[in-house]
């Protein structure tokens, strides 16, 4: 069984597709924010490594499915499975709006096994969000390069300089079957 910082930063990992942001009290900032959400919805699948620390050189899989919060406020909800070898660890996260910023967890939150999403900011293909649990404070940008591919950094403070430790590259997963009709 693998060690718990390493299921952690597995888990730092599926934050990832957890955008956060701080909404501007104007509409378009609200929009904006909405629509970037919108866009990181659907089935996301792809290879990450840790790229520092203990576990330099782990390679891993997620395969992570994304949807709206389910109200009229900007959101995600998160589920999926991040894999290394013939592990499988189960990972979560729900996005929120409150009020005029964002609130979030991945998995428990910080208070259990995971972390919370403290703050972050939305353009229009980027989000760069704060994320925290306990003495650890860190980063994660996620930029949509375009339609089909994400790359995702998580970063660590360490002392006075974030140290990227994950890398994920996440595609889009589109069913391509062709449908047709019957006459």
């Amino acid at each position: 069984m693998y060690s718990r910082q390493f299921l952690f930063l597995c888990g730092l990992a599926a934050a990832a597709l957890s955008p956060v942001a701080d909404v501007a009290p104007a509409a378009t900032a609200a929009t904006r924010d909405k629509a970037f959400f919108e866009s990181v919805t659907g089935s996301w699948k792809g290879p990450g490594e840790i790229v520092a620390g203990k576990y330099k050189g782990t390679k891993f899989t997620c395969n992570l499915t994304g949807e709206p919060t389910g109200d009229s406020t900007a959101g995600i909800k998160l589920d999926g499975t991040c894999r290394v070898g013939v592990f499988k660890q189960p990972m979560s996260a729900v996005i929120s709006q409150s009020g005029s910023t964002y609130k979030g967890k991945f998995l428990d939150g910080a208070a259990g096994k995971g972390l919370d999403v403290v703050s972050g900011a939305v353009t229009e293909d980027t989000v760069v969000v704060g994320i925290n649990r306990a003495k650890l404070n860190g980063a994660m940008i996620a930029r949509v390069r375009d339609d089909k591919t994400m790359n995702v950094t998580v970063s660590v403070k360490v002392e006075s300089q974030m140290i990227p430790v994950i890398g994920l590259t996440l595609t889009r997963q589109v069913d391509e079957m062709a449908v047709g009709s019957i006459q």
